[in-house]
């Protein structure tokens, strides 16, 4: 159920003009001459008190004046009239004010210049339709009762074909529901579950999803989609997610590998190769590191997950255990260059991780006396 939150509008336009890079957008588009309006999702998370990812403006009109006055670097993306700008560390999305038609179900929109309330009502989410004028960021615009929304803590969409023409808006409310504790309203809970994913292409859907598996809260995002009936999911897929996650943020995991991979992985369900990789007890380092060397990233972090707790010392200490000596060494000694080279090198670094060649002259023995057998 949802929360009743109190919201106020109040310290709207201090939080605004406290965003980085605002000012200097302000600044912009006074000497550009231009009316710029903030949208979506900065203005959302600025009435939540959340910190927000980035800016977004739109510009009823040609938004080239602002780009100029902004200076410094811009990609410009000339089919949807849009461009990116960066301010020092901080990016800025520009469009211009725009309407959009789709072609068929999942296609990507045909967009044309439309007045500013046009381009407010082609979007996603009533929460994501509100907007503030850059020249005067404490007033909220807001014709498609997003505060009432948000306050009530639902999600509602704008339109029937909302779904329809993108079904990745259906991915996003599940993002959306998660990140902000918002439950869809019936009507836009009956158009989720008939939403048909299967209409947008391979890459959108998995961009898509990807966002939600960087989530801070990505399982609550894959059991919602779950529930509306869009994907499935493993009965031990949200513990999993959980727990690969947490993995993730603690040594000797962190920073090993993206935990949005991971995630996904967990979701898709883990392959047979990691299920067998999690059951292994290795007897030895040596073992440990047999079984474990090759292996991607994300399928080792899943195997840890799942229970295979020596590979945190696999990961910590062994796999960067190395030899002393070289084939150099072996050939300087009279083995000659192939095969041989490589068995003895073999032997000693297993003898080395299993504690049996403490020092480099027993390294070099015991790799002379496999390269010979």
């Amino acid at each position: 159920m949802a929360v009743e939150r109190e919201i106020t509008t109040d310290p709207l336009g201090e939080r605004i003009a406290a965003l980085p890079g605002f000012g200097a957008v302000r600044a912009a588009a006074g000497r550009a001459g231009v009316e710029a309006y903030l949208v979506g999702g900065a203005v959302r998370d600025a009435l939540l008190g959340r910190e927000t990812q980035n800016l977004d403006l739109v510009v009823e009109g040609d938004p080239a004046p602002l780009l100029e006055a902004l200076g410094g670097e811009a990609v410009i993306y000339d089919r949807f009239e849009t461009a990116t700008a960066k301010l020092g560390g901080e990016e800025v999305d520009i469009a211009r004010a725009r309407s959009e038609t789709y072609p068929r179900p999942g296609a990507l929109p045909e967009v044309s210049p439309a007045a500013f309330a046009q381009d407010l009502a082609r979007r996603d989410f009533t929460v994501n339709a509100m907007a503030v004028a850059v020249g005067d960021p404490k007033a909220l615009i807001d014709p498609h009762g997003g505060l009432g929304d948000l306050r009530a803590g639902r999600l509602r969409i704008l339109h029937d074909r909302s779904f329809a023409d993108d079904p990745t808006r259906a991915m996003r409310a599940a993002r959306y529901a998660a990140r902000l504790g918002l439950e869809p309203e019936p009507r836009t809970l009956e158009l989720l579950r008939a939403t048909d994913l299967g209409t947008v292409s391979s890459d959108r859907a998995a961009a898509e999803l990807g966002k939600l598996a960087a989530e801070p809260d990505a399982r609550r995002g894959f059991e919602l989609l779950s529930e509306w009936g869009l994907i499935e999911l493993d009965p031990g897929a949200g513990e999993l997610i959980d727990r690969v996650t947490a993995l993730l943020s603690e040594p000797p995991w962190e920073g090993e590998v993206a935990p949005a991979g991971a995630v996904l992985a967990a979701v898709r369900g883990p392959a047979a190769a990691v299920h067998e990789l999690a059951a292994r007890e290795p007897g030895s380092p040596s073992a440990a590191v047999a079984a474990a060397r090759g292996r991607g990233g994300v399928e080792l972090a899943l195997a840890r997950a799942l229970g295979a707790r020596w590979l945190d010392q696999y990961l910590s200490e062994w796999r960067d255990v190395t030899l002393a000596i070289s084939g150099e060494d072996l050939i300087a000694a009279g083995v000659s260059e192939g095969p041989a080279v490589g068995r003895g090198l073999a032997s000693a670094l297993r003898a080395k991780l299993d504690g049996e060649a403490p020092t480099r002259e027993d390294e070099l023995r015991i790799a002379l006396a496999a390269a010979g057998s």
